[in-house]
């Protein structure tokens, strides 16, 4: 293979890419206000302007589609939550800065239903397969995580009750917020996260 047409297939995988992002983030918009069951290869390819039989090259299936959505929601979520607080040691400011990360990225609107795994979660509850374990699969991450946070902050609590009830506060802002169209909700749990946090003592030396 000689050096253009490696220049060639190059220049068509990177556009195969860049027309995948574009598909995922536009799945994934649609996700969170309608459901991953929302989604249709077909109505992909119409809104991006793009061909059916490209968009199921890309996917496959359905199931395939929403699969990869998830996963891509997933990243988002780890880039603009996750990966700021980790440039915090362990400890309460990076568990401040991961639970308000999560209020700006869902009061931002990063995705136009609020929470895209919160959206979700609902719809496959209840719904044995691969989509249900990937959703309950990232959602047990973030708790997992919260869980680890607090614990490495050695405070004088029990890390599973006390991220229970702080995951709770976050939630109830989002849902506060698209359903009732409270946008006040944020304003709410923050001061709840705060209030919680301060009641909490840490061991002695």
């Amino acid at each position: 293979m000689n050096a253009v047409t490696e220049v060639r297939i190059d220049g068509r995988v990177e556009r195969g890419e860049q027309t995948r992002r574009l598909i995922l983030r536009r799945a994934a918009d649609i996700a969170s206000v309608e459901g991953l069951e929302g989604l249709s290869i077909g109505r992909l390819a119409t809104e991006l302007n793009v061909s059916k039989s490209g968009v199921f090259a890309h996917f496959g299936s359905k199931e395939e589609l929403q699969l990869a959505t998830v996963r891509a929601a997933a990243k988002i979520f780890v880039d603009l939550v996750v990966t700021p607080a980790f440039a915090e040691p362990d400890g309460l400011t990076r568990l401040h800065l991961l639970l308000e990360g999560w209020l700006d990225y869902s009061e931002r609107r990063i995705f136009p239903g609020g929470c895209f795994f919160y959206a979700v979660q609902a719809e496959f509850d209840a719904r044995p397969g691969r989509v249900r374990d990937a959703v309950a699969g990232y959602g047990d991450d973030w708790t997992a995580l919260i869980e680890r946070t607090i614990s490495a902050a050695d405070l004088d609590v029990d890390p599973p009750q006390l991220a229970f009830e702080l995951i709770a506060f976050l939630e109830a802002a989002n849902v506060l917020s698209v359903l009732h169209d409270n946008p006040a909700a944020y304003d709410r749990a923050r001061v709840a996260v705060r209030s919680r946090l301060a009641a909490i003592r840490q061991p002695r030396p």
